[in-house]
């Protein structure tokens, strides 16, 4: 199902996505693309995104594919997603528009389904981004481990 209206509508108001200039493109069936223009404002002594701008696309790129994982918009009502761990593997410098890509794995998607489905409430999965430049030169490859939980009924 394509929900990136709905991944646009959650994630590109977050105030570090907002900084970062981060927009959702894609996120359709465990899959999404988000991007930026890298902003003077985020660079670091080389001119390239500071690290923390990397993380920050390659986290976005992560929540959208956990969204692109609904069936249904009202699914992801409730759902709580929180990174436990991450990791940054630096390929070459990250300039200009940049693009992260995520597809959640088939062992994802079916650790997910039980809390999108509301049959259970909670679930931990992982996922890796790829950032590439304009030049389609991979800058970045990030991984995030998640803990997802749905909250209840009452909270």
């Amino acid at each position: 199902m394509d929900v990136t209206a709905l991944a646009r509508s959650l994630l590109e108001p977050i105030p570090a996505h907002r900084t970062a200039g981060i927009e959702v493109l894609l996120a359709v069936d465990g899959a999404s693309e988000v991007m930026l223009v890298t902003a003077p404002a985020l660079t670091n002594v080389i001119g390239a995104l500071h690290s923390s701008g990397l993380i920050t696309l390659i986290d976005a790129a992560g929540l959208a594919a956990i969204i692109a994982a609904c069936d249904a918009e009202d699914d992801f009502q409730g759902v709580v997603p929180l990174g436990s761990a991450a990791s940054l593997d630096f390929r070459a410098p990250a300039r200009g528009r940049l693009v992260a890509s995520c597809r959640l794995s088939q062992e994802a998607r079916l650790a997910l389904r039980p809390v999108l489905s509301r049959d259970g409430d909670r679930a931990r999965i992982t996922t890796v981004a790829d950032v590439v430049d304009d030049a389609g030169v991979l800058v970045c490859r990030g991984t995030f481990e998640w803990s997802i939980r749905r909250r209840s009924a009452a909270a």
